[in-house]
């Protein structure tokens, strides 16, 4: 009998629910992003961010609960976000999914974020198989794993400052867009110029797979005090900026296939969408025979699919517990999941 599992995100600024089943698949998933509520202020604001998620949590569950025609008894787990992110959000699914799963009499499963995102690509057909490396690219995280399997990750690189979408955000906002900042920097960088402006591309050459992006930063605010503050001029830097940082994410990228000798790249996280990094990796991995896997573009920012699905795959290995007590952890390696002797 294929196990039942109720996904549970509410790591950061996004809500998001999904009822994953091994046999049939996604059976219903939704989210609601509070975006447009964080952009008065350029920015999450923990507590907002928080509150938000006790209004929203419970409707959404009957939605999609009511959206796949499954009632709460027929549930067999609830896997939710554990860390890293918001303590205050992480706190709001940890309680509400163990004390749903405590009135069920069914186990929980604490979810590590960047585990959800790195296994999401799993969701989508084509597929990649193990092992292969993923470039994890989000608002906080940017990293190279080795993935050899679910719960068998090697990190090979990360960065040692800003994250890439850290320094999409920032220069977003020296450039006076919103929040988000990376969609609003991309979609500027659309009317830019190619060559109009050479910013850094820092550690590009560096001989290893780390990253750093506050340089990056630093001379964007630099460009853009010394430039004309006109709508072209704008989009010029906005198109400088991506390429810096697409530039080196893609040059890493390829240079752990090279290292690790495999040939399949994962990409996940919410920069895992742009339309430029998509180009270059897929053009780059594809003239060396390789191939790349995305996530579909719903799946790319935070959502309840993929902790469902990854809460699916540790429930297959026996990982859920039923004694309900829950800590969050904001701050988590993702090499410090535990799977111990529950791996085959």
């Amino acid at each position: 009998m294929s196990l039942l599992t109720l996904g549970i995100e509410t790591s950061c600024d996004e809500t998001g629910i999904a009822l994953y089943q091994m046999e049939r698949g996604l059976l219903a998933h939704a989210l609601y992003s509070q975006v447009a509520m964080h952009n008065e202020y350029g920015g999450v604001v923990p507590e907002l961010a928080s509150r938000d998620h006790v209004r929203r949590l419970i409707p959404l569950v009957r939605q999609v609960m009511n959206e796949a025609d499954v009632s709460l008894e027929q549930l067999d787990a609830i896997a939710y976000t554990q860390g890293p992110g918001l303590g205050g959000a992480l706190l709001v699914g940890a309680s509400i999914a163990n004390a749903l799963a405590y009135a069920l009499d069914i186990p929980t499963i604490g979810i590590h974020h960047l585990e959800g995102h790195l296994l999401s690509p799993l969701l989508s057909e084509p597929a990649p198989k193990f092992p292969f490396v993923a470039l994890l690219v989000s608002g906080g995280h940017t990293q190279l794993m080795r993935v050899d399997g679910v719960g068998r990750y090697t990190l090979l690189g990360e960065t040692l400052d800003d994250a890439a979408g850290e320094a999409f955000d920032k220069s977003a906002q020296l450039l006076g867009l919103g929040y988000p900042g990376g969609p609003a920097l991309a979609k500027l960088a659309l009317l830019g110029r190619p060559g109009m402006h050479k910013l850094p591309r820092p550690m590009l050459h560096s001989g290893d797979l780390e990253f750093s992006f506050s340089g990056l930063k630093t001379a964007v605010l630099t460009l853009v005090k010394q430039s004309n503050d006109d709508e072209q001029t704008r989009a010029d830097i906005a198109y400088a900026v991506q390429e810096a940082i697409v530039e080196v994410l893609a040059h890493k990228a390829l240079s752990a296939l090279a290292q690790t000798r495999l040939s399949q790249l994962v990409v996940a996280g919410g920069v895992g969408a742009n339309q430029m990094l998509r180009h270059r990796l897929t053009e780059g991995i594809g003239k060396r025979g390789g191939e790349v896997f995305y996530p579909d573009l719903e799946f790319c920012t935070d959502n309840g699919a993929m902790i469902a699905f990854a809460g699916a795959l540790r429930l297959e290995l026996q990982q859920g517990k039923k004694d309900y007590r829950f800590d969050v952890k904001p701050r988590w390696n993702l090499a410090d999941l535990g799977y111990g002797d529950l791996l085959p």
